[in-house]
């Protein structure tokens, strides 16, 4: 049996993938299986997988599925994973060769539900390292946690158990998968060391603003709806509120700002501003919100007249 199996969606990345592969069936880790979800690609990414399933059919299982986007090839790729925890990994990207080893011990030697590691931002001219904060407990991690699927190792019973899955046709389907799998994590540790090489595309989805950016607050909705029908809401109603907030008047208001329609632009921050007001009307009270650093600072001064102005000011600067 695999100790680890990563799971690895491939559409339409012929420049890239045959990279991402090698760094796989070359870890250190021998006991890896390799799931490869080809998405219904157009361009060669299937002959260059195929090539490489030729060399390393004991470690890579090959699947093919219509295109469905990046949430629905992970989803297809779970159930078909045999390792003890279960990894995810963009084809885009390409990991340290011990990568997996590594976080596979420190798993065994904490016992731990969840591995997570550092990583680099890899630009065309330029390496950025990303350092995460070490939390503690589910509240803490609901504050901090970074949420991207591809630095993590995850026990495989949990996600089985708890049918935690990706949200298929929207954005920022990693915030709705982690935020849904926080309560399930009783331990959770930290590899310091940055593992995976996160590449910046011009063009990808990340990269890209335009009226799609709205959806993270379905993907907000869902989370708390879930915490709603686990009956857990009401023990993080704290966090969710600041999260929805945070969300909305932080990351969500860069993103806005960059898209070139100012009609759509305009429209979707007012109704940014509208939705935190009539989902958590006394948001400016959140516990966390009163804590002191500039992000809360910022938060607190925003209201009706300022959120405009802060657009404006934004816009200019990106």
């Amino acid at each position: 049996m695999p100790k680890v199996s990563v799971i690895v969606p491939v559409y339409n990345v012929e420049l890239y993938v045959e990279r991402c592969l090698k760094t796989l069936v070359n870890q250190t880790l021998k006991e890896i299986e390799i799931i490869v979800v080809n998405d219904g690609s157009t361009d060669q990414s299937k002959e260059i997988v195929q090539k490489m399933l030729e060399q390393f059919s004991d470690k890579i299982v090959y699947l093919e599925k219509e295109n469905g986007g990046l949430s629905d090839a992970r989803n297809y790729g779970i159930p078909y994973a045999k390792g003890e925890y279960i990894a995810f990994l963009d084809s885009d990207d390409y990991v340290e060769k011990d990568m997996y080893q590594k976080m596979y011990e420190l798993a065994k030697k904490e016992n731990s539900d969840m591995v997570e590691c550092d990583f680099y931002w890899e630009y065309p001219d330029k390496q950025k390292e990303d350092i995460g904060e070490i939390y503690q407990g589910k509240k803490e991690m609901l504050q901090k946690v970074r949420v991207v699927a591809w630095n993590k190792l995850i026990k495989r019973e949990i996600l089985e158990k708890e049918k935690i899955t990706f949200p298929k046709g929207y954005r920022y389907e990693d915030v709705e998968f982690t935020y849904k799998l926080i309560p399930y994590l009783e331990k959770v540790s930290f590899l310091k060391e940055p593992c995976v090489h996160y590449i910046q595309r011009e063009g990808s989805i990340s990269n890209s603003q335009n009226e799609r950016t709205k959806e993270i607050f379905e993907v907000l909705e869902h989370v708390i709806k879930h915490y709603q029908e686990k009956e857990i809401y009401e023990t993080y109603q704290t966090e969710l509120e600041y999260l929805y907030t945070r969300y909305a008047f932080c990351s969500s208001f860069l993103r806005m700002v960059k898209i070139k329609d100012n009609k759509i632009r305009k429209r979707l921050l007012k109704e940014t501003w509208n939705k935190v007001n009539q989902n958590f009307p006394n948001w400016k009270k959140n516990k966390i919100l009163q804590q002191r650093n500039r992000k809360n600072l910022y938060m607190k001064t925003i209201n009706k007249w300022t959120y405009p102005i802060y657009a404006q000011l934004f816009r200019r600067m990106k």
